[in-house]
């Protein structure tokens, strides 16, 4: 049989060592999706919709810690997964797109052919790390390495190619560097010797210190606890949830200050805050209205980071796990931290925990009790609702790495998507995908890729009959005006039924808990509706509502 790009292209992913891809298969991009049935060394995902495909990639990337792939069609089908993109971008998440385009001989003369789209390539670039087409057979190898090591190079994000269908029906003899192939993927940048010892004369002079860790920081879990050993406290921005356990007693997880005084107040008898791998996002500080201490120094493999929000004392870029790992060797004999500091941080946690845990109303205790039936390594993901904002986000404690997944954009309609190909990627681990109404219905149709798929997958729809989020800002916004927000939406429970789904509803606070426990006890796909319209309305939060204060009573 002859020998083509479309046979090249399955060849070069699993060359790669990649595993699974998403996608839907269209006329643009059937020689690659033949080559990749017939070579079958790849698994692929049929979802129901590109904009499915793209958050399951990087559902899968971010869960597994490998490549995500996503193969699209042209112009219509490539737009479609612009959001999954976007969201891959934020999320930071290594991820090859690959899409069909036009025959060569049509492409960008706009006229006329079959999902043709005036400048595809500029889009994909507007919303890729970077984007590229492959213009010959001879050139597909070559472009395919440097989208992927793209992708795969600090700071992570999709990249798209473009492969006209011409070129993937195009014969070519096979290239001889398939062979064994290995991606060229550079090694991140190493601190010098000087920066690690300037750097830990500024770090041993700390008595009161703290780590921020970003998701740049992902895999520097052992390390950083350490850091907890020797005295240090720590907070974690939102997508770096979980790299230490969130139950350390040194650990705030997400807990940073956003609408929590009482840790601003605290930040500010802190002498050094060491951030790693974090952008310190506008999202997560109350643009920027977060004081954080001074004392700022900054480790980040993005030279680009250097004061790009909060200004610092001192910045090295280089990466962050093999930095603090040399830094700890610095300083782990030097070690002066005020012993009273432990003891006053230690308070200080469970004072904000109750604090936020007293602004929840009804749901006030749902966080203690999904974390009491939810397996220690299980994946939390989690779509745009009030519930995550509130205690999914924030109050849930996430105790393992690579665990925590959330639109990172804050894009509504992402969670069950990013759920389904998280769940692909979890290696055995269970998977909990927590989503609104609202955003389980804009991609609903992605439930019945996780049943033909068999995932071990708990969906809790968490139900108020419209988007609640939306419901608060207006009242704030727009004088209690809520205009378009109340949605008519099919029964779950005759939605579950009709994808044979076992089904369970929840209308008492208490047992929410055991009934998820329930639901978590069946391998397969499950869904917990939980009616808030019974239990009660969540009441606003920060910054839709003055600022949780500590009831003198808890």
């Amino acid at each position: 049989m002859s020998y083509t790009v479309g046979d090249l292209v399955a060849e070069f992913l699993t060359g790669c060592g990649v595993e699974v891809a998403f996608g839907i298969v269209s006329v643009h991009n059937i020689p690659i999706l033949d080559a990749i049935g017939r070579h079958n060394r790849v698994r692929f995902v049929m979802a129901r919709a590109e904009v499915g495909a793209g958050h399951m990639a990087d559902g899968y990337g971010r869960a597994s810690g490998e490549l995500g792939v996503l193969i699209s069609s042209t112009g219509p089908g490539a737009a479609n997964c612009v959001p999954g993109l976007v969201e891959a971008q934020f999320a930071g998440t290594p991820l090859l797109h690959i899409t069909g385009q036009t025959d060569s001989r049509f492409t960008d003369r706009n006229n006329g052919m079959v999902h043709d789209a005036r400048d595809q390539l500029g889009m994909l670039k507007s919303v890729s790390k970077s984007a590229y087409r492959i213009r010959s057979p001879g050139e597909a190898l070559g472009v395919l390495t440097r989208a992927a090591v793209d992708a795969l190079s600090a700071p992570f994000g999709p990249v798209s190619v473009e492969i006209p269908i011409d070129i993937q029906k195009a014969q070519l003899a096979r290239p001889a560097t398939l062979d064994n192939f290995h991606l060229p993927v550079p090694l991140a940048r190493q601190a010098s010797s000087q920066e690690l010892d300037d750097l830990a004369e500024l770090v041993a002079k700390a008595r009161r210190p703290m780590l921020w860790l970003g998701n740049g920081a992902r895999d520097a879990g052992g390390i950083a606890e350490k850091f907890l050993d020797l005295g240090f406290g720590m907070v974690s921005s939102l997508a770096g949830r979980g790299i230490v356990p969130e139950d350390h007693p040194m650990n705030l997880g997400a807990l940073s200050g956003h609408g929590i005084p009482i840790v601003n107040e605290f930040y500010q008898t802190v002498d050094l805050m060491l951030v790693v791998g974090s952008r310190l996002r506008g999202h997560e500080t109350g643009d920027f209205n977060i004081k954080l201490p001074g004392n700022l120094v900054h480790i980040d493999v993005d030279p680009l980071a250097n004061g790009r929000t909060y200004s610092n004392t001192f910045f090295v870029c280089a990466d962050g796990a093999s930095t603090l790992e040399q830094l700890h060797q610095r300083i782990a004999s030097a070690n002066v931290i005020d012993p009273e500091f432990k003891l006053e941080f230690a308070a200080m946690k469970g004072r904000a925990k109750r604090i936020f845990q007293g602004s929840l109303g009804p749901y006030r205790e749902f966080a203690s009790q999904l974390r009491k039936v939810m397996p220690r390594d299980a994946l939390w993901v989690r779509d745009i609702t009030i519930s995550n904002t509130t205690w999914g986000n924030r109050l849930f404690e996430v105790l393992a790495p690579r665990s925590s997944i959330h639109p990172v954009s804050a894009g509504i309609g992402e969670g069950l998507s990013l759920g389904v190909g998280a769940a692909v990627g979890a290696k055995g681990r269970k998977t909990v995908i927590m989503s609104g109404d609202g955003g389980f219905f804009f991609n609903m149709s992605e439930l019945w890729t996780a049943v033909q798929e068999g995932l071990d997958v708990t969906i809790i729809v968490m139900n108020d009959g419209g988007y609640g989020v939306i419901k608060h800002i207006q009242d704030t916004t727009a004088k209690g005006r809520r205009y378009y927000t109340d949605l008519l939406a099919p029964e779950l429970s005759e939605v579950a039924k009709l994808a044979k789904v076992p089904f369970w509803r929840v209308d008492d606070a208490d047992e929410f808990g055991n009934t998820v426990a329930m639901a978590l006890a069946v391998v397969g796909p499950t869904i917990v509706e939980v009616d808030m319209r019974v239990i009660g309305t969540p009441p606003p939060y920060f910054p839709f509502a003055p600022a949780p204060i500590e009831d003198s009573a808890q």
